[in-house]
C-alpha cells in the first residue's frame, strides 16, 4: 500500500470515528434534553395549578362575603319590619290604656265626692291604685317602644352595611372569577387540552 493510500485511509477512519462520536453524543443527549423539556413543562403546569388554586380560594372568599352581605340585608329588613309592627302595637295599646284609664278615673272621681264617706274613701283609694297601675303600664309600654326603636336602629345599620358590603363583594367576585377563568385558560393552553380543567367551578351566583 502506497504512502498516500495509507494517509487517505487514516483520514477516513478519523472522519468515521468523528461521525460515530457525534451520533453517540446526540443519542446520549436526546433523552436528557427531552427530560429537561418534560420537567420544564411540569414545572410550568404546577405553577399554573397553584395560580388556579389561589384564584379559586379568592372566589370562595368573595362568595362568602357576598353571602354575609345578603344575610345582613335580610336580617336588617326583618328587624325593621318587626320594629314597625311592634311600634304600631305599642301605639294601639297606649291609646287603649289612656282611654280605659280616663273612663275609670271619671267614674272613681265621681264616687269620691259621694256623701257616703265609706264609698268616698274607697273611691279615693281606688284612684290612687289606678294612678299607680297606669304609671306601671305606661312605663312598660315605654320600654317596649324603646326596644322597638333600638331594633329599628339595628335593622337600619345592618341594611346599610349589607348593601355597602354587597356592592364591594360583587365587584370583587367579578374580578376574582375573571382571574380564575384566565388562569384556567392558561392551564388549558399549556397542557394542550381543553378538557384538562382543574376543578373548574360550574356554579355561579
Amino acid at each position: 500500500m502506497s504512502k498516500n493510500s495509507k494517509l487517505n485511509f487514516t483520514n477516513m477512519r478519523i472522519v468515521m470515528n468523528f461521525r460515530i462520536l457525534v451520533m453517540l453524543s446526540f443519542l446520549l443527549l436526546a433523552p436528557v434534553l427531552t427530560q429537561a423539556q418534560t420537567d420544564k413543562k411540569a414545572d410550568e403546569l404546577k405553577k399554573l395549578e397553584t395560580s388556579i388554586t389561589a384564584a379559586k380560594a379568592k372566589v370562595a372568599l368573595n362568595e362568602r362575603q357576598l353571602t354575609i352581605s345578603d344575610s345582613l340585608i335580610t336580617s336588617g329588613t326583618q328587624l325593621i319590619a318587626e320594629s314597625k309592627t311592634e311600634t304600631r302595637a305599642v301605639e294601639a295599646d297606649r291609646k287603649k290604656l289612656d282611654k280605659d284609664n280616663l273612663v275609670k278615673q271619671k267614674s272613681l272621681t265621681k264616687l269620691s265626692t259621694s256623701k257616703d264617706k265609706e264609698e268616698s274613701n274607697k273611691a279615693k283609694a281606688d284612684l290612687k291604685d289606678l294612678d299607680i297601675q297606669y304609671k306601671l303600664d305606661s312605663k312598660a309600654l315605654s320600654t317596649r317602644l324603646k326596644e322597638a326603636t333600638k331594633k329599628m336602629s339595628m335593622g337600619n345599620a345592618n341594611l346599610t352595611k349589607g348593601k355597602a358590603t354587597k356592592k364591594n363583594a360583587q365587584d370583587a367576585l367579578k374580578i376574582s372569577r375573571a382571574t380564575l377563568a384566565a388562569a384556567q385558560a392558561k392551564y388549558d393552553a399549556a397542557s394542550n387540552s381543553g378538557e384538562k380543567t382543574i376543578g373548574k367551578d360550574k356554579k355561579k351566583k
